[in-house]
């Protein structure tokens, strides 16, 4: 008997074993295929496919964004992209199903709950900071305060990843420079562009060949002037906050965007785009479910502001820039024909007068979402360049031109341009959209008085703040989108 029941109990476990083996079997290929459905390859471990950005660097201070996932990459991008029209430069993606799960669509990223930290160092000493949530209520992201900075220092740092059950590490490393204290001649070097969509990268494997080109220049901040992202184009339109959200997650997914925040801080302007439609108002209707209201949270959640959207930061003797507001305290479309209109309202106008007027740096750039001096489209009704804007347009150029080594320059406009207005003399620098594909809007014929350069096509705009036996000097240079030069412009003070 007892021999026989051994026997039984033998055989009853080799079944078992064969049972869980061939479940095992039929579950790992099962679980791929789930994956190939766009869900979260869920192993628990937290990765940063979209990256981080250095933000607000100030003297003696900076911002780190960034955003966890389960996920090491984006979803790959399975769509081919068209024209809308034989001329056009414009790219859209063809059959694209805007009613499929977000997760599910090209460049998609699906958040996940962690925890990050930042160690960051400088001439061997290492600062700690405490681990800050990444919750669904933000997306998923964080913003790491850094303090107590020395001005003109290079920093490295590691950025950590944390589960909740702190069982598992991730990390990514980068560095940036702060600002050099106001009373140091010190050399600045800065790039600015404006305007990506995107379904109109160049390159399919990394994004915007101008992210890599400015990277070559290797400089020490990067303006990015607004319309980051488009939520009213298809691929998907963002008529909810979730797809909003994913134009964040996909644009912030290239490679090559992802490899130049690395090295590279930013400061960042929104414009119509960035909040919710073309030529936004204070009381402009929804786009679909997706509010005025909705598009301010997106934006806070991934641009990292201490208190107003307009501010000013110092970057040695020689050079001070203003980033302003042009869509959260403008006049409502409809108003009295009577009453004044104004973009930036009386707050942000009396806080601008007060700090350039406070300034002794040799140069002034005011970084402005939209255009100043332009020339501007006649049908167009929503900047300074405008007849709409006019009073307001003539007190701001009037104001800056009353002042030397002033500079304006511009996003929104797709072509790069150099123009001087006639009534003031005031410059403007238009430094274009990142791709070629978003460039149009204007005429390369259409050459005006103002046009000290035109050019309707992709590219960026490169500032340097320099000296030359002892004399500052600043130049204006305009590139192509795989860096080559088109145009150069230099002052003196």
């Amino acid at each position: 008997m007892e021999v026989k029941v051994s026997k039984r109990r033998s055989f009853l476990g080799k079944f078992s074993f064969f049972l869980i083996s061939f479940f095992v079997g039929r579950v790992k290929p099962l679980l791929a295929m789930k994956n190939l459905f766009g869900l979260p390859n869920n192993t628990g471990k937290l990765y940063f496919p979209n990256g981080f950005k250095v933000t607000e660097v100030s003297t003696t201070e900076a911002v780190v964004w960034t955003r966890l996932s389960h996920n090491k990459k984006p979803k790959p991008i399975i769509h081919k992209k068209a024209k809308t029209k034989p001329k056009a430069n414009n790219y859209y993606p063809v059959d694209f199903d805007e009613n499929q799960p977000v997760k599910n669509m090209d460049g998609a990223i699906v958040g996940a709950k962690g925890k990050v930290r930042i160690k960051y160092k400088a001439k061997g000493k290492t600062v700690v900071t405490d681990w800050y949530k990444t919750e669904s209520i933000n997306d998923f992201t964080a913003q790491i305060p850094l303090t107590n900075l020395k001005s003109g220092e290079h920093y490295s740092f590691e950025l950590e990843a944390m589960p909740a059950d702190g069982q598992v590490h991730s990390s990514v490393s980068g560095s940036f420079n702060t600002a050099s204290d106001p009373t140091e001649i010190k050399s600045v070097n800065l790039t600015t562009s404006t305007c990506q969509y995107f379904w109109n990268y160049d390159d399919a494997k990394r994004g915007f060949q101008t992210y890599d080109a400015m990277a070559k220049l290797k400089p020490d901040f990067f303006v990015h002037t607004g319309d980051y992202v488009y939520y009213d184009r298809i691929g998907p339109l963002a008529t909810n906050l979730e797809k909003a959200r994913h134009k964040w997650h996909a644009m912030d997914g290239w490679a090559s965007i992802k490899e130049f925040y690395q090295q590279v801080p930013i400061y960042m302007l929104k414009d119509d785009h960035d909040l919710l439609k073309d030529d936004v108002y204070p009381d402009s209707s929804p786009l679909g479910d997706f509010t005025l209201e909705n598009g301010l949270k997106v934006w806070r959640e991934n641009v990292p502001l201490k208190d107003k959207p307009y501010r000013t930061f110092r970057w040695g003797k020689d050079l001070q820039v203003w980033l302003v507001e042009g869509r959260e305290y403008r006049s409502p479309k409809e108003i009295p024909a009577a009453q004044p209109r104004t973009i930036w309202g009386e707050e942000q106008k009396n806080w601008f007068m007060e700090t350039f007027e406070e300034s002794d740096a040799t140069f002034k750039i005011l970084f402005s979402p939209t255009p100043v001096v332009g020339p501007d489209r006649e049908k167009k009704r929503d900047n300074h360049a405008n007849n709409l804007f006019e009073e307001e347009g003539n007190w701001l150029r009037g104001f800056l031109s009353d002042n030397k080594g002033v500079f304006v320059v511009n996003g929104d406009r797709h072509w790069q341009y150099y123009s001087i207005d006639e009534a003031t003399g005031l410059r403007e620098f238009g430094a274009g959209p990142v791709s070629d594909a978003q460039s149009g809007g204007w005429s390369q014929d259409d050459k005006r008085p103002e046009h000290q350069y035109l050019r309707v096509n992709g590219g960026f705009l490169g500032i340097k703040v320099f000296r030359e036996s002892n004399n500052p000097k600043i130049n204006f240079t305009h590139y192509d989108v795989q860096g080559s030069v088109m145009n150069q412009e230099e002052f003196e003070n």
